[in-house]
């Protein structure tokens, strides 16, 4: 929607959301930031909602009445109409199989209950500046990020310029998270993208391969970050 005093288009943002006192917070601070916010109450009319008007971000609580928030992640991201849509999952402490769950269904992030409005905003600009995910057309791309080059193309990993031996698997791990900065992803889904779904694997192979990874890039290894319970990312931040 186009804010007519400024020019500027502002963007829509969901709350899917049961607890009315969450609803209220979230639509006070996102509203204040300049977003458009609606609120919804149940899985069943977010979810319609969001295939009938198609917002920017979706804040989707996990633990809801009826379809819960996983189920309505996974039909979100298995539809092409609404699969481009970046969706935030609230999450409750000790709900980290949830989150694990969530994430690899597709959802783009998460925040856990309770938060600050300062954290809440800071997640949201970094998935709407995110855009959504680029999973054929990243690809094929060449990351520069500080003293890292990963080239997928002609399987180079260069460390401050010095050329770094890589398997196969190591070079798509490494390129898949560092195509996609700061976000988070489930050991599930980086064992579907990079090693493929049919793969024989065993259980945490990916921390492996991320293990070997560290080792590999030197001063570089914190830019692969542990996300306790859930999986890894990768952040432009760390390292030398």
């Amino acid at each position: 929607m186009l804010d007519h005093t400024t020019g500027m288009k502002r963007e829509t943002i969901f709350v899917v959301e049961d607890e009315t006192d969450i609803q209220d917070v979230l639509r006070y601070n996102l509203a204040r930031e300049g977003y458009r916010v609606r609120a919804f109450g149940d899985g069943e009319e977010g979810l319609a909602m969001v295939r009938q008007d198609a917002p920017d971000l979706v804040l989707l609580d996990l633990m809801l009445p009826g379809l819960d928030g996983i189920e309505v992640c996974r039909r979100l991201k298995h539809d092409p109409i609404t699969r481009a849509i970046p969706v935030i999952m609230l999450t409750a402490k000790g709900e980290e199989s949830d989150v694990v769950l969530g994430l690899g269904v597709g959802a783009d992030d998460y925040l856990t209950k309770p938060f600050s409005p300062k954290e809440l905003l800071a997640r949201v600009r970094a998935v709407l500046r995110r855009g959504p995910l680029k999973e054929e057309r990243g690809k094929g791309e060449r990351v520069v990020t500080g003293g890292l080059v990963v080239d997928a193309v002609r399987h180079e990993l260069l460390v401050d310029g010095q050329s770094v031996t890589c398997t196969a698997t190591e070079m798509r791990l490494l390129h898949f998270l560092a195509s996609h900065p700061g976000r988070v992803f489930s050991r599930d889904h980086l064992l579907s993208r990079v090693i493929g779904e049919d793969a024989v694997v065993l259980d945490r192979n990916i921390d492996v391969h991320v293990g070997a990874l560290r080792r590999k890039l030197g001063a570089y290894r914190d830019r692969i970050e542990t996300v306790r319970g859930v999986g890894y990312r990768f952040t432009d931040a760390g390292g030398a």
